[in-house]
């Protein structure tokens, strides 16, 4: 059973209104020892994030005030955000977010792709924050109760396959008709959350995946 982002996300929606001042934004950074925050409108709706990176133009760009025709359109972007001091001035735009029903596997896959640390969890109907998903929170499906992960397990594994697991390593052994049958048990296996890796010791009967080259 695939795992979602409701079962293992942060219920504080950690956020601050567009209007929140530079000093707003870093206490509230401070306060939940983040890297960043959703900024929300009046509906509670996510518009942008304020990250650390955002807010640290403020101490690296020295020429805030003057403006060149070669600039790059990165560099225009820092000197705004350097003179900015308010969310909506600071934060970057649209935000990446997440609904309670996203599986955990595609947001880690979000986040690796976008290099992001957390994402706002929206609700799909109202488009409001209900909380907010870390990468700690996605690291929690490698910690859950042996039970249940067992339960998964072997909902995958035909008669005469048995298993066991240790440090979230499951090891696979028994008997299956062909190679190509243990090959996509091995992969089934190693999809399930909180699965570190599969190492197998099942016996063949047949080689399917043997290729024989022709006779010369």
């Amino acid at each position: 059973m695939a795992i979602e982002v409701k079962d293992v996300m942060g219920r504080v929606a950690i956020a601050v209104h567009e209007d929140a001042s530079f000093g707003d934004i870093v206490a509230a950074m401070k306060r939940y020892a983040v890297g960043a925050v959703t900024v929300i409108d009046l509906e509670r709706r996510p518009i942008g994030v304020v990250s650390e990176d955002d807010l640290l133009h403020k101490e690296t760009d020295t020429v805030r005030h003057s403006v060149s025709m070669f600039e790059s359109r990165r560099q225009r972007t820092e000197h705004v955000k350097a003179q900015a001091v308010t969310a909506s001035e600071l934060m970057t735009s649209p935000p990446v977010t997440v609904t309670p029903t996203t599986p955990v596997r595609d947001a880690a896959r979000i986040m690796l792709d976008k290099r992001i640390k957390q994402l706002p969890v929206v609700e799909p109907i109202t488009g409001q924050i209900v909380g907010t998903l870390h990468q700690t929170d996605v690291l929690r499906v490698f910690t859950r109760p042996l039970e249940e992960l067992a339960a998964d397990i072997r909902a995958l594994l035909p008669k005469g396959v048995s298993f066991y697991v240790y440090d979230g390593v499951v090891t696979l052994s028994g008997r299956v008709a062909r190679t190509s049958e243990g090959t996509a048990l091995i992969e089934a296996v190693r999809q399930v959350e909180g699965v570190v890796d599969v190492s197998s010791e099942l016996v063949h009967d047949s080689d399917d995946l043997l290729i024989v080259p022709p006779e010369a």
